[in-house]
């Protein structure tokens, strides 16, 4: 049987996607729709078996919950056409609480396999640690649900279309496998981004003919990511987990080190797979949104997370913080705050109401522990710090005749911002919040230099070599990245560029694949990390 665990295994990128690219070229278009499908459902299977039935039913529910909805505003415009004008408000209301209850019945059966599958180990260990600490002799059994590839992505997916059809900004789809090519498409299947139904369905479904440009162009950004996750990321996975499974034996430092290199690790892992998927996307002609935009260019932590994991955020922002802020209770508290507090602050009570809900989730969305929702929390609190400080620090800097636009303060605040995070990612990436805690602690009680003193810090899985090759890396990604925040286009000047030099570029790609990769000392591959959020 075909098998294989992420976009970077070999039986995807030399069998697999080779595979789908031929059959889809061959075919006409109807044929080519039923290649993308078809190796969308075959790839789920690869990966999860029969765990597949859960995205049936999730595409199933999404579909017949659409046309449900769609069936009722239908039949309310109709109603409102024959009813007197007087009687239609009233009939608007009777409507949009039938539709909230559709909706919400549609939300409940896909957010809830979601929830029953991936949290239901988590709230029972906690409620019987809470039953235990009122020494209550009771003990709930916890079960273990093993869980579908992707199930995070694609059901927020469902859920945005869910809500995208309540609201009629796009209408329902009746074609059951236009839907089911939306919800699987298989580059995107494991980790994202999480596409809008109006970003991509229509041209998955419009399935172009493969075209040479639009296949170098693909090509192209997949060796950046493979770049990005053979180079970088799984070289420093030893490390990072020697230090995060045995902080006990490293001080300060160390841990510190190990959590820039997490925060790298993390940012190329996920942004390399984002590669691979735009890139395969582009293969078949599509335009897949981008989930990364330099994200540690950044000089404040909102601005951070709109860099960072963008199809997450706004998903986020779309459907949970501007729904909440625009209710009327919360309103009603801005229209109060407002006059007591001032322009300012006033918005910034109702908006901290939506801003908690939204991070909390953003917190469990990654994972059913409580390091997950502290770090979540850690994220709110910083921007809830951000936005109430903001006018004491224009007046401060006003007052010491500091340009806010001036580069030596936006440096401070692209690196005051990256500590941050790198903070974060610490709590993140920690085996438990006991342990995320008791690392941070070493990191600001137990601070030394005796590991590059000695030398011991080369002896953690990552030799004196492979932290420079790490950091030259680094350089060519900083210099790129620093390029496209100016809006130079590379890809584009490379293609433009004479044969030879294009050859010798790809040609060095590619040794240093395998060179530093695949037959590299030291290079042990590594699963995707958000493929487990």
């Amino acid at each position: 049987m075909l098998s294989f665990s992420s976009y970077f295994s070999p039986g995807y990128l030399a069998l697999y996607l080779p595979a789908a690219v031929l059959l889809y070229a061959l075919a006409g278009q109807r044929g080519r729709r039923a290649v993308l499908l078809l190796f969308s459902y075959v790839c789920f299977w690869a990966v999860s078996g029969k765990l597949i039935a859960y995205l049936l039913l999730s595409t199933l529910s999404m579909y017949h919950t659409g046309l449900w909805l769609a069936h009722d505003q239908a039949r309310t415009k109709d109603l409102l056409e024959e009813t007197p004008k007087e009687e239609r408000r009233a009939l608007r209301a009777r409507a949009q609480t039938k539709q909230r209850r559709i909706l919400a019945l549609g939300l409940l059966f896909q957010l809830g396999m979601l929830v029953v599958l991936k949290y239901t180990p988590f709230f029972l260990s906690n409620y019987n640690a809470l039953l235990q600490a009122l020494s209550l002799p009771v003990t709930l059994r916890i079960p273990h649900f093993l869980l579908p590839i992707g199930i995070s992505f694609y059901t927020m997916q469902a859920a945005s279309y869910l809500f995208d059809v309540y609201r009629q900004k796009v209408p329902a789809d009746r074609n059951l496998f236009r839907l089911a090519l939306y919800l699987s498409f298989f580059p995107l299947l494991m980790e994202g981004p999480i596409c809008r139904y109006q970003q991509t369905a229509q041209q998955l479904w419009d399935a172009p003919p493969l075209r040479y440009q639009n296949v170098m162009l693909g090509l192209q950004r997949m060796s950046y990511g493979l770049l990005k996750k053979i180079l970088v990321a799984d070289r420093l996975n030893l490390f990072i987990k020697t230090v995060f499974d045995h902080y006990e034996d490293y001080d300060g430092l160390v841990i510190a080190v190990a959590a820039v290199c997490y925060t790298i690790q993390l940012y190329m892992d996920f942004s390399g797979t984002m590669d691979l998927a735009v890139g395969a996307g582009r293969i078949f002609g599509f335009q897949i949104p981008e989930n990364f935009q330099r994200p540690f260019f950044s000089r404040s932590i909102p601005e951070f997370w709109q860099r960072w994991h963008i199809s997450l955020g706004t998903w986020f922002k779309d459907y949970i913080f501007y729904p909440m802020s625009m209710s009327k209770p919360l309103k009603k508290l801005t229209t109060k705050a407002r006059k007591r507090l001032g322009s300012h602050y006033g918005p910034l009570v109702a908006g901290s109401i939506a801003l908690y809900c939204v991070w909390l989730c953003n917190g469990l969305w990654h994972g059913a522990a409580w390091n997950y929702v502290f770090f979540g929390m850690y994220h709110f609190a910083l921007i809830l710090l951000g936005n109430l400080t903001e006018p004491l620090t224009v007046r401060w800097t006003g007052a010491l005749g500091i340009s806010r636009t001036s580069v030596p303060y936006r440096g401070f605040q692209m690196v005051r911002t990256g500590i941050l995070v790198c903070i974060g990612e610490l709590f993140f990436r920690a085996n438990g919040l006991y342990n995320g805690l008791a690392m941070f602690h070493k990191m600001v009680t137990q601070f030394s230099l005796a590991c590059i003193r000695s030398g011991s810090l080369f002896q953690m899985g990552m030799r004196k070599k492979d932290f420079l090759l790490v950091a030259v890396f680094l350089v060519v990604l900083v210099l790129v990245g620093i390029a496209q925040e100016r809006g130079v286009h590379l890809g584009t000047r490379l293609r433009q560029s004479p044969v030879a030099l294009r050859v010798a570029v790809y040609y060095a790609v590619l040794l240093a694949l395998i060179i530093f990769g695949a037959y590299g000392a030291g290079y042990v591959p590594v699963d995707p990390i958000y493929a487990g959020f």
